[in-house]
C-alpha cells in the first residue's frame, strides 16, 4: 500500500500560523507593532511571504493594517468584544441546538474538553477551548452557519487571550463546558444551547463589563 505524503505547508502559511499562534497566546500584544523585515529575519523567509500572511491575519481581523502606522495587532476593547460576541450570541447556540438535535457525535468536543484540563500551559488550553467549541458548532448540518462561526473564532480567541491575561478564569470555564457537553450529549438540546449562551455571554461580560446593555440583558 503506497503512503500519502504529509503536504508541507507553504512559507506563507507556516509565517501565517506561527504569527497567529504569538497572538493569541500573547507573545504578540494588542497595539504591538508587526515589521515586515523584522519578522523576515525571525522566520528565515523573504518578506514576501510576511506579507502575505499578515494580508490574511488583517482579513480574519486579528491584525490592522493601516497607511501611516504600518500592521499592528488588533487593539481589544468593550466595542470589540461587544461584536464578535454579539455574533458568536446569535449563531453559536443555535448551531449547537442543531448539532444535537441531529444527534451527532462529540467525541471531539470530550476530548477538547479532556485537553484542557490536562494541558500545562496557556497555548494549549486555548488552543483546546477553541477546538471544544467549534466541535460543538461544526456539526450543526448547515456548512454555511459553521463557515460563519469560523470567521469570528479567531477575534474571539484574541478577546479571550486578553481577557485571561487579565484575570484568568480557567476553572470556573471549564465546568461551565462540562455542563453544556453534558447536557448536548443527554439529548436535551434547549437546555445545552441556553447553557451555552449564558457561557458565552456570561464571559464578555466579566471581562468587558462596559459591553453590557442593561436594558435587554443581551450584549
Amino acid at each position: 500500500m503506497t503512503s500519502v505524503p504529509t503536504p508541507i505547508p507553504s512559507r506563507t502559511q507556516y509565517v501565517q500560523e506561527e504569527i497567529k499562534r504569538r497572538i493569541l497566546t500573547g507573545q504578540l500584544t494588542p497595539g504591538q507593532a508587526l515589521v515586515e523585515t523584522d519578522l523576515a529575519a525571525q522566520f528565515g523567509v523573504s518578506k514576501t511571504p510576511v506579507r502575505e500572511a499578515l494580508k490574511t491575519l488583517a482579513g480574519t481581523g486579528l491584525v490592522v493594517m493601516n497607511q501611516y502606522k504600518g500592521v499592528t495587532v488588533r487593539m481589544v476593547d468593550a466595542d470589540m468584544a461587544r461584536e464578535v460576541y454579539d455574533v458568536r450570541l446569535l449563531l453559536e447556540p443555535e448551531a449547537l441546538r442543531r448539532t444535537v438535535h441531529r444527534r451527532a457525535r462529540l467525541d471531539e468536543a470530550a476530548a477538547a474538553l479532556a485537553r484542557s484540563d490536562s494541558a500545562t500551559d496557556t497555548a494549549q488550553r486555548s488552543l483546546a477551548n477553541r477546538e471544544f467549541h467549534r466541535a460543538l458548532y461544526a456539526p450543526c448540518g448547515n456548512p454555511l452557519l459553521g463557515r460563519m462561526l469560523d470567521e469570528v473564532r479567531d477575534q474571539a480567541a484574541l478577546v479571550s487571550a486578553v481577557a485571561w491575561a487579565a484575570d484568568p478564569s480557567w476553572e470556573r470555564e471549564a465546568a461551565e463546558h462540562r455542563e453544556i457537553l453534558e447536557l448536548a450529549l443527554a439529548g436535551d438540546a434547549q437546555g445545552a444551547s441556553r447553557a451555552l449562551r449564558d457561557h458565552i455571554a456570561s464571559f464578555v461580560r466579566r471581562a468587558f463589563p462596559e459591553a453590557a446593555d442593561a436594558e435587554d440583558g443581551t450584549l
